[in-house]
């Protein structure tokens, strides 16, 4: 079976990529990934992101597209990916004042009617989470538990972070295992063991990393993807080390 290809979140790299989009794009392929998630793409449209593409051999693990951009324009968020080659598109984070019981309700809602839509088109909606949707809602389930027990399996995959999901206290490979071929796209990030629980390189941290890639096919993950919100290291450097601790480990 052919090993499970890794990306880079550009979200990681957003100084690099604001100051020089496709040099930055360029780097990261240099440095030897497989494949990018976007989120944004600088200022460039789709097509012209494809050529960058195309020219440094990079395929796309997915795009993370803001929530209102799904209400508001979801055929151009369709059309997009279309374009761009990418097969998963990502609600990426809920704003404060969505994150009350009846907005929960709401996105449930909308999330299977969009992810219906997308399906139709050939493109496959996740849902990415952070700390907050572990939090329990009245029916003692947690948010995060109802989002995908809530809608359809087909409509709705999950890309779950094992940095906020270690950092509340919960297992990743748990949840893994209980969403097993629905979790297509997992994000990989360490946290130091003090008391900051900071952003950490893979490997250099008290993640069991080695645990969720230990499982990554068995319950139908199809990209790594690493992502680091901010490093005390130059980001480039921050990604080639955790790219390097993934080779060593695959």
């Amino acid at each position: 079976m052919a090993k499970i290809p890794i990306a880079v979140q550009m979200y990681t790299l957003r100084e690099e990529a604001e100051r020089d989009f496709a040099g930055t794009l360029k780097k990261v392929a240099e440095l030897g990934f497989d494949g990018v998630e976007f989120a944004g793409f600088g200022g460039l449209t789709a097509k012209e992101v494809k050529v960058l593409l195309d020219e440094y051999d990079l395929r796309v693990a997915a795009c993370h597209v803001p929530l209102e951009e799904f209400e508001t324009n979801l055929d151009k968020v369709i059309e997009e990916q279309k374009i761009i080659g990418s097969n998963y598109v990502v609600v990426p984070f809920l704003t404060p004042e969505r994150r009350t019981e009846e907005e929960y309700q709401a996105l449930i809602s909308f999330l299977n009617k969009a992810g219906e839509i997308c399906r139709r088109e050939g493109i496959t909606l996740c849902y990415h989470n952070h700390d907050f949707e572990l939090e329990h809602l009245t029916d003692g389930r947690k948010a995060l538990e109802a989002i995908f027990d809530d809608t359809e399996e087909k409509n709705v995959k999950a890309e779950f972070d094992i940095y906020w999901l270690t950092k509340v206290g919960e297992n990743p490979v748990a949840w893994m295992n209980r969403y097993k071929n629905r979790t297509p796209l997992v994000h990989l990030k360490d946290m130091t063991t003090d008391e900051e629980q900071f952003f950490a390189e893979l490997g250099t941290g008290g993640v069991d990393v080695e645990a969720v890639l230990k499982i990554g096919e068995e319950t139908g993950v199809e990209w790594w993807i690493i992502e680091q919100d901010m490093t005390r290291r130059q980001p480039l450097e921050s990604i080639e080390i955790s790219l390097n601790y993934l080779k060593a480990k695959l």
